[in-house]
């Protein structure tokens, strides 16, 4: 099988969409409950520019990686929040690994100091794979998130990528 990683282009916005709206739709790893449009990913996208990027096995895209402001203001400039979805046919294949080590080499390149990982309390593999990438978690908000009638914690992880200034 052939697996790539490249930057997302706006083809690929209907296979994004149908990534994270299996998601919005099945799990609680994201609050949100309203779907993605392929027209609203492709506005993201072509923002974004190689900050969004995909992974493909096959030909077919099964996942992808982005970040972008972590907060508004001058001053949070090299602190980036990001969002990494994997079909789960294309999971416990390294390639999330290999998506994140990319989506990182291109942050450093961009000026980012911090990564910002927010996950679902109900999602402890989202926990576990940030952990194993060198994320540490800083915070735990209780209840902060309310989907199909229960409070979901936040759990805000955060990995230093140089420690130049």
């Amino acid at each position: 099988m052939a697996e790539l990683i490249r930057q997302a282009d706006l083809e690929d916005a209907e296979a994004i969409a149908r990534i994270a709206n299996d998601m919005i739709r099945d799990t609680l790893i994201t609050f949100t409950c309203e779907e993605k449009t392929p027209a609203a990913l492709r506005d993201v996208i072509g923002e974004r520019g190689p900050r969004y990027l995909v992974a493909e096995i096959d030909g077919q895209v099964v996942g992808f990686a982005t970040y972008g402001a972590f907060r508004g203001g001058p001053g949070y400039r090299h602190t980036a929040e990001h969002s990494i979805q994997l079909a789960p046919a294309a999971q416990g294949r390294g390639l999330g690994r290999r998506l994140m080590a990319r989506l990182e080499d291109v942050a450093c390149a961009d000026g980012i100091h911090v990564l910002v990982a927010g996950v679902s309390g109900a999602n402890p593999g989202g926990i576990a794979f940030h952990a194993s990438l060198g994320f540490a978690e800083v915070g735990r908000m209780p209840q902060v998130g309310r989907k199909w009638g229960q409070w979901l914690d936040l759990v805000l992880m955060q990995k230093v990528l140089s420690e130049a200034g």
